[in-house]
């Protein structure tokens, strides 16, 4: 093996030749042995001709008649039996060991004694073997037998047992010459020859006796689960184009043409998801996620257990792709350790005949070896990921739904949409590096061991200075990880206030207060920043150790050398060389590997702390057998809080029996705890102590209505089958009629998110049918009345509880006196006690508290019959105009006109619905893109500096190994040119300068990110607050925060990388061109038709992957979006039993995001594997070019080093179009990012040169004139030519039937939309002269839907902080929550949750009164403001308004008629006109007087319901 083998090395080739199989006898023994026995030569050739004739045939039968896919389609994995995976097993072991025995019998036994002849007969033996076995395994698994045949193919017996006497007769021919000596044979080769007879025994064995498919499986049709449970048919071959993957025959799996027809079909037209493949069932959520929930179950989820149920539910996989990686490790050092015998070839040292031919196949079949197995590491590394994710999602979804009120207040949604978002989707890519971990110590062995034969013990040198670099990386390693947990924590956090400020961006622009909460967003994000600037710095420290690693560990290993008295010859030199460059791969991957091992962990440890969380305890309701009992609920001795830890119960002292069919009301003051009861039999509520029992099924009605996004028809049915008849009761009983009458779509309009395009009492109403649909035994109703008006309300009670609901058992919450006399008991409630139980009638004559209640309402009727309006008019009202409402939002609201009855036809149904699938570009990422991205950071500056250091850092990494190949002799006989000392200062020199080249690039690269990153953040955020509310309301929350958690994540993190990796490794790539050139330019020859073949496969790739990727950013927003709704109702989701139908959706949505990422994954994977047979060719012909030149035409050193550099040429040529790709989809997210840049925005803020007086308006006066309003050009007007006059310092209320344009008149006095026509003045300023801040600013208004933010109540008073404590109390007293907030611990400082969910909804409400008082404007709007709170709070409501606010304009919006009487002006609209404009009193005198009529409803109704 050459003088210079040490003795170590020569031992260890001499025990590898001793396990070889009988027929390597290229050991000096062997060849001894080969050349005196003429038998085992001839079973030699006999077995070459055999397994050829195999091969061919097999080929043949492949190629000719194509894969018998149609069979294999029939079966998925549990459908196989053990027989066939075992010799589908033993086939790959075989060809992988013929394999690996020709590898090492070419590297070591070349030259041998023998002579050439033996040698390249069995050489050519293990080579046929190889091929013969390799193309069995792919016909044993693409070619199955037809019908119910269950046996293998006769020809596949008859080559086993074939296969089994040759081997049979080696080994005895093996056994009898060792028994009789008649040669020195080792006994390891009996012990190999008795390995193959044990694989020939069991393949014939099975191949006779063992079938191919489990008995007890079918052929003839598939039986699928569905995500419902339920079974479909499907007959054979179906499956082929729905799962190609999943049906792919081997050759095809290897080669990735499975993914053939998608990209033909991408290639052709824009994909749209319908046309993307479904995922095999191991691929999709449905494969994995019960594995994980297994290993998962209760609530003691370690971030260990976490790991490891992930890790088991893919173990195979994982298994599978270790088993790639050290083969791909294995492969990627034989062309290091044949460098050296290269170059001497080229010297002329030739060890046997036809050396160089043999050493260029070497070279080609691992190169070959190499890519097969990297790309099925990768693509089955991106398999592991999404499955990973997928269950990670399904885990976060099913725990967010299970999850109790107290961990609800910890983790806000907006932090659990960051766990779904991006800790998932950093622990699916970790998949990438998952062996890295224990890959790294192995490529460094074997990297030793190369050294070892190079140069000796320098080795141990390069072993010291490799753990040096390690051991570096580990203090950054801690700081990054330190760095990563802050940045996540800092994340959390502004997506926490993101999502509730995009929840609640009403109340935000009617206030004036959006640039205020931006700023707060901004300021979040300059936390956030400052940990990833810190994070960044530490990589770029990282990245300076980690590229100047390779140059470190060379100096010291050559360094070595020296004192060593180690000769440094080229062809050693380059191939430690080349072994530095294989090893520089791990080195510089370390950085990453420690930064996502490390985001990883936090990621982990993020996602196990959530699943810890505490649960709704199952144990707190007792649900009895339905109709097992007459008692529908029992709470006894019940005592309940919302904070477990809070001394004094929410609830206490509970005692009550609630019989089947029963009516119970419950009624009370605000915060009284009447919610809180309801929350408490539903079981959301910690019980404290005492029982609560309930039989039969239950329904519940949110005080805060709860609507999904979809269609109306869903929303009511809610899962349940559709039955026509009851579905057309219901929709009468809640008078939803005459509304979908109006409807272009009817029932099925699409409803915005959150019922956006819906009134408070449509919502409700619908709330209340979907319900009553379900058919249940137990009825909640927390207050549902409130939010309609009185004919409606009525209508309601009656049809809906008296009527439909006779039969049922009823329990509902209401602040409306005249509904209580129909109770069976009525329960008053007061400081979370039940005061008083029993009749109406019978609680009437004793107890303050109901008297209080009931006394408020008989004023209210007292202020009507002053004006002895008689109930007779009652029957001259008009049929009730329950249309839907013009408008809540400044959205054109296709769905929701007036008069559309006679409207054509639309002829696209979707065209008109108000939500949208989310828009998405086309076509390829513009160059703008590009170009705006990169200049966005000091007009891109900085980019050619980064450039010219990367230039330079390659040109001197090039500079460093051309002088060691040129200064060293090529063999010992050769003088050096320079003396070692000088070639090492040199060399020490060039790669110092090169390592400071890259901490510069670093630097400055990550100095772009953080500022293009900060850039882009602003930009997007500024344009979206500066939006129009339609923008908001069209679009649902989740798409607006996947943009600024996933694409923007994506900004911070990845695409700058993605950017910097795609121009290093085009430089790379060109200088190893310009090496390879230099020394044989004729590989242009056959580089050049390889680059334009290259090209065309990524022009043909690249439509179809960028629309996929497009896909996958689209498909994830509905996940996002889903889980938004599903925690926001999850109250309700609980109370109808809902949870596995929603878990079954959101699995769909899973395996709908997870289809277009498992499909692109396949696809890159088919255009690298494509690439990298091109490289390996190229690579070829250049050596093939080399090794046919005469000697002396060329420097031995430098056509090594072109070697060196050409064993890189497949993996830079292969990285650079993945870059290119993966930059494009990648690219995406900052496309999606400046879509969302330039909106259209509201008109300014602030008008300079037309700003009103700072004390502007004095008086409050508000005159309207010709007020014309439509919401889309193309629609017609809402508001048709108002004008009117509401009196400075007066009181006026509107009044009108839903959808008159109430509300639509207060958006357009605060500017949320714009007239096409008139205009308001308000003290003579025509308000749309000047900016919107200054208008919304001066006006102060309590809408209808009471909001509070995540904070503490001073906060929530006063978020612009211009008030001081006093002022703070003074308010909260008027508002008569001074007494409840002193009594906290905390007081001002006391916690509000997010949505303010610690409150009572009235609460919220007189909260929002405390702002208007603080704000004192001359203009106040209240809109519904007293909807949810009690009569007797209404009137303090009023009473309050009266006080502090008699020399304001007050504009009221109300359904309570006794509210409205206390109006100075009454403005009653209908259908957008001015109907009536006048005094209560005169227009009560006019008895056919619309609002007579109105009072009039309202005195009947609450006449009616005391008589019942």
């Amino acid at each position: 093996m050459g003088e210079a083998m040490n003795p170590i090395w020569r031992n260890m080739v001499e025990f590898s030749g001793r396990f070889q199989s009988f027929y390597i006898r290229t050991s000096d023994v062997g060849m001894e042995y080969i050349s005196a026995n003429g038998s085992l030569l001839l079973l030699h050739a006999l077995s070459s001709v055999f397994h050829l004739g195999v091969f061919a045939f097999v080929v043949f039968v492949l190629v000719g008649k194509g894969p018998k896919s149609s069979q294999l389609k029939t079966l998925s994995k549990p459908r196989f039996s053990r027989p066939y995976k075992l010799s589908l097993f033993l086939c790959f072991a075989l060809s992988a060991f013929y394999a690996f025995l020709s590898v090492f019998n070419f590297i070591f036994f070349r030259g041998g004694e023998g002579g050439t002849k033996s040698f390249v007969a069995i050489e050519s033996d293990l080579i046929i073997r190889t091929l013969a076995w390799s193309v069995t395994s792919v016909y044993l698994q693409s070619h199955l037998p037809k019908g119910g045949e269950n046996k293998f193919s006769l020809l596949l017996r008859i080559w086993l047992l074939f296969f089994f006497i040759i081997s049979l007769t080696i080994s005895i021919h093996d056994f009898f010459a060792f028994r009789l000596r008649l040669q020195s044979i080792p006994l390891y080769y009996l012990y190999v020859d008795g390995f193959m007879i044990l694989c020939a025994s069991l393949l014939c064995y099975m191949g006779f006796f063992g079938t191919i498919r489990n008995a007890n499986c079918e052929e003839t049709t598939i039986r699928e689960p569905l995500l419902n449970g339920t079974f479909v048919e499907r007959k054979p071959g179906e499956d082929g184009e729905r799962r190609p993957y999943a049906t792919a025959g081997l050759f095809r799996i290897f080669t990735f043409s499975w993914m053939n027809p998608l990209l033909t079909k991408g290639y052709k037209k824009a994909l749209d998801l319908d046309d993307v493949p479904e995922l095999a069932e191991p691929d999709s959520v449905n494969g994995v996620y019960p594995v994980v929930r297994e290993k998962l179950e209760g609530n003691a989820v370690s971030t260990w257990q976490l790991t490891r149920a992930l890790v088991v539910s893919v173990w195979r996989e994982v298994f599978i792709t270790g088993f790639w990686a050290l083969l791909y490790t294995c492969a990627s050092y034989v062309g290091p350790y044949l460098i050296d015998s290269f170059v001497q070839y080229l010297n002329g040292i030739q060890q046997f005949e036809h050396q160089g031919y043999f050493l260029v196949l070497a070279f080609f079949f691992s190169k070959m070896v190499e890519c097969i197995a990297q790309r099925r590491w990768f693509f089955m590394l991106q398999q592991v990921g999404i499955r990973n994710k997928a269950a990670l999602v399904a885990m976060i979804y099913r725990k967010g739904l299970s999850l109790s009120s107290q961990s609800r207040q910890s983790h806000m949604s907006g932090e659990i949409i960051n766990f779904m978002s991006v800790d998932a989707e950093r622990i699916g890519d970790f998949s990438w590096y998952m062996h890295d971990l224990w890959m790294v110590p192995v490529q460094v062995l074997f990297a030793l061991l190369v050294l070892y034969r190079c140069l000796g013990l320098a080795s141990v040198a390069a072993l010291v200075a490799t753990f040096l670099v390690m051991l570096a990386n580990l203090p950054m390693g801690i700081l990054q990880e330190e760095y990563q947990g802050k940045l996540m924590e800092s994340k959390d956090k502004r997506m926490k206030s993101m999502s509730e400020v995009l929840r609640n961006m009403r109340i935000l622009k009617l206030q004036g207060w959006e640039m205020r909460f931006l700023s707060k967003i901004v300021d979040l994000r300059k936390v956030e920043l400052s940990w990833l600037w810190k994070f960044l710095y530490t990589s770029a420290m990282t990245t300076f150790v980690s590229y100047g690693a390779p140059s470190f560990v060379s100096v010291v290993t050559f360094g070595a050398c020296l004192p060593m008295g180690i000769p440094l010859k080229s062809g050693k030199i380059l191939s430690a060389l080349a072994t530095f460059r294989v090893l520089q791969e791990p080195i510089y991957n370390l950085p990453d590997l420690i930064s996502m091992t490390v985001q990883t962990k936090v990621s982990l440890d993020r996602i196990a702390s959530f699943l810890r969380l505490e649960d709704l305890p199952s144990d707190t309701v007792e649900t009895l057998q339905r109709h097992s009992s007459e008692i529908a609920v029992e709470v006894s001795n019940g005592s309940f809080s919302w904070d477990p830890s809070s001394p004094s119960p929410s609830l206490k002292d509970l005692n009550f029996r609630v019989l089947r069919g029963m009516k119970v009301a419950v009624c009370g003051t605000v915060g009284s705890g009447k919610s809180s009861l309801l929350s408490c039999i539903l079981g959301e509520v910690p019980k404290v102590s005492g029982t609560v029992k309930m039989c039969g099924t239950k329904a519940y009605v949110a005080q805060s209505p709860w609507i999904q996004s979809g269609k109306i028809e869903d929303n009511i049915l809610f899962g349940n089958e559709m039955e026509r008849d009851r579905y057309e009761r219901v929709l009468e009983a809640c008078a939803l009629k005459k509304d979908l009458d109006i409807l272009p779509f009817g029932d099925q309009t699409v409803i915005g998110e959150r019922g956006i395009n819906l009134s408070g009492g449509q919502k409700q109403r619908i709330q209340i049918a979907r319900a009553i649909y379900q058919d249940a035994d137990i009825y909640l109703f927390d207050d549902p009345f409130s939010a309609v008006d009185a004919h409606t309300g009525t209508h309601l009670f009656q049809e809906c509880l008296l009527r439909f609901l006779a039969s049922k058992t009823v329990i509902y919450v209401t602040h409306q006196v005249e509904f209580l006399p129909a109770a069976d008991i009525v329960l008053v409630m007061r400081d979370g006690k039940i005061t008083q139980a029993g009749k109406y009638d019978s609680i009437l004559s004793f107890g303050t508290d109901f008297m209080g209640l009931v006394d408020a309402h008989n004023k209210a009727l007292e202020a009507i019959d002053s004006v002895k309006l008689g109930k007779q008019e009652s029957r001259d009202l008009e049929s009730s105009q329950n249309t839907v409402k013009t408008s809540t939002s400044a959205e054109p609201k296709l769905d929701f006109l007036g008069g559309k009855v006679n409207e054509p036809v639309v002829e696209n149904q979707n065209k008109g619905q108000l939500i949208q699938e989310e828009e998405r570009e086309k076509g390829s990422v513009g160059f703008s893109v590009y170009w705006k991205y990169i200049t966005a950071a000091y007009g891109g500056a900085l980019v050619p500096h980064i450039l010219m250091a990367q230039i330079l850092f390659q040109i001197l990494q090039i500079g460093s190994n051309y002088w060691m190949a040129w200064a060293t002799p090529v063999s010992e006989d050769s003088e050096p040119t320079v003396s070692p000392l000088l070639l090492l200062l040199i060399y020490v020199a060039l790669a110092v300068v090169s390592s400071f080249c890259i901490l510069a690039r670093s630097l400055l690269h990550l100095t772009a990110v953080y500022k293009t990153a900060a850039i882009l953040f602003e930009k997007m955020h500024l344009s979206i607050f500066r939006s129009p509310m339609s923008f908001f309301d069209s679009t649902p929350t989740g798409r607006i925060l996947n943009r600024a958690s996933t694409d923007q994540s994506a900004v911070d993190m990845l695409i700058p990388f993605q950017i910097g990796a795609f121009a290093f490794t085009v430089i790379q790539l060109l200088g190893i061109i310009a090496v390879m050139s230099q020394v044989a330019w004729q590989v242009f020859i056959v580089f050049i038709p390889v680059i334009v073949v290259s090209i065309w496969y990524q022009q043909y790739y690249i439509p179809t992957a960028r629309e996929l990727a497009r896909l996958v950013g689209v498909c994830e927003a509905p996940v996002i979006q889903h889980f938004a709704e599903s925690i926001s109702g999850s109250t309700t989701i609980r109370s109808f039993d809902k949870e596995s139908r929603f878990m079954t959706t959101n699995l769909k949505l899973i395996d709908a995001y997870s289809r277009p990422k498992f499909y692109n994954a396949g696809a890159i994977e088919w255009l690298c594997f494509r690439l990298d047979m091109l490289s390996a060719l190229t690579f070829a012909f250049s050596l093939v070019f080399l090794v046919t030149l005469p000697k002396g035409i060329i420097d031995p050193g430098i056509a090594g080093l072109a070697v060196t550099y050409g064993l890189n040429l497949n993996m830079l040529q292969a990285w650079v179009v993945w870059n290119l790709c993966n930059l494009e989809n990648k690219m995406i997210s900052v496309e999606r990012i400046f879509q969302y840049s330039s909106m259209p925005s509201e008109p300014p803020l602030v008008i300079e040169e037309s700003r009103p007086d700072p004390k502007w308006p004095l008086i409050g006066e508000v005159k309207i004139h010709d007020l014309q309003v439509r919401y889309a050009p193309q629609l017609p007007l809402v508001l048709r030519g108002i004008t009117c006059t509401f009196p400075g310092g007066l009181k006026t209320g509107i009044v009108g039937r839903t959808g008159s344009g109430k509300s639509t008149l207060i958006q357009v006095l605060f500017r949320i939309v714009d007239p096409v026509g008139g205009q308001i003045l308000i003290d003579g300023i025509d308000i749309f002269s000047i900016g919107l801040h200054d208008l919304r600013s001066r006006l102060s208004i309590i809408p209808q839907d009471p909001t509070m933010f995540e904070g503490t109540i001073r906060s929530n008073l006063d978020p612009l902080e211009e008030y001081s404590d006093d002022e703070i109390w003074a308010a909260l007293d008027k508002c008569q929550l001074g007494e409840g907030v002193k009594q906290k611990d905390m007081k001002l400082e006391s916690i509000v949750s997010e949505n303010g969910e610690n409150w009572s909804v009235g609460q919220r409400q007189l909260l929002c009164l405390g702002r208007v008082l603080l704000k004192k404007s001359k203009v106040l709007v209240l809109d519904e403001a007293t909807a949810a709170v009690d009569t007797t709070t209404d009137s303090l409501i009023q009473q309050t308004i009266r006080k502090h606010f008699s020399d304001c304009t007050v504009i009221t919006i109300a359904h309570r008629t006794a509210t409205v009487l206390d109006s100075d002006m009454v403005l009653l609209l209908d259908n957008g006109i001015v109907a009536e404009f006048d005094s209560p009193s005169v227009l009560l005198e006019n008895k056919l007087s619309s609002f007579s009529k109105l009072v009039a409803e309202y005195t009947m109704r609450s006449s009616t319901c005391s008589e019942k």
